[in-house]
């Protein structure tokens, strides 16, 4: 082999280990920056290995077979309910979209988190503040045919965990991470696609 071409590769392998000593180092300075207060704790900054890979493909592209995989190990960690009930109340499902609460350091040990649907979707046509990170989610259910089977099914599991549906999804991933419980799922699972819901007027 050409002297050119080991030098450069000897200086690709040094460059790529100094980048990974300095972003473990960079790491280890942003953990120690942060302590468990109230809701918030440390333990959420550490990354599952679908978050590591999506992180990374901002700089680097996954490529189709790591989406794929991504997307099964997360469809396969889904528990739908065990007693086939998927649809709970609208109107308290109706208060979980429009809680924000939970899960942060302001808020008191116990509080009950909510899903802050409106932070990123339009949900209910009579509510004029929300999001738009995400696609807009009124007349979900009337839209798709009701709830079917099938509906039910994928709902629930891009609920529970988004990365089933589209990896690297930005979705909190609600029931994977214990945001949510399964019966504010149930709620929220009967906003959108319960006939009677103000969402599928």
């Amino acid at each position: 082999m050409h002297p050119i071409v080991i030098a450069a590769l000897l200086f690709s392998v040094a460059a790529t280990a100094t980048a990974a000593s300095n972003d473990a180092a960079a790491l280890a300075g942003f953990k120690a920056s942060f302590r468990d207060k109230n809701e918030a704790t440390v333990d959420r900054l550490e990354q599952s290995e679908a978050q590591r890979l999506c992180t990374q493909d901002a700089q680097r592209p996954l490529k189709p077979a790591q989406r794929k995989q991504i997307e099964q190990q997360a469809q396969a960690s889904v528990r739908y309910p065990a007693d086939g009930n998927y649809l709970g109340d609208w109107k308290e499902g109706e208060k979980i979209a429009q809680n924000g609460r939970g899960m942060q350091s302001s808020d008191p040990k116990g509080t009950v988190a909510g899903g802050n649907c409106y932070a990123c979707h339009q949900v209910d046509k009579k509510e004029i503040a929300f999001g738009n990170i995400g696609p807009s989610l009124y007349q979900y259910g009337k839209l798709r045919g009701g709830a079917t089977p099938d509906i039910l099914k994928y709902t629930w599991a891009k609920i529970y965990n988004s990365h089933s549906a589209q990896a690297c999804s930005v979705m909190p991933r609600f029931g994977a991470a214990g945001i949510l419980t399964e019966q504010q799922i149930r709620d929220v699972m009967a906003l959108l696609l319960a006939p009677e819901s103000p969402v599928n007027q």
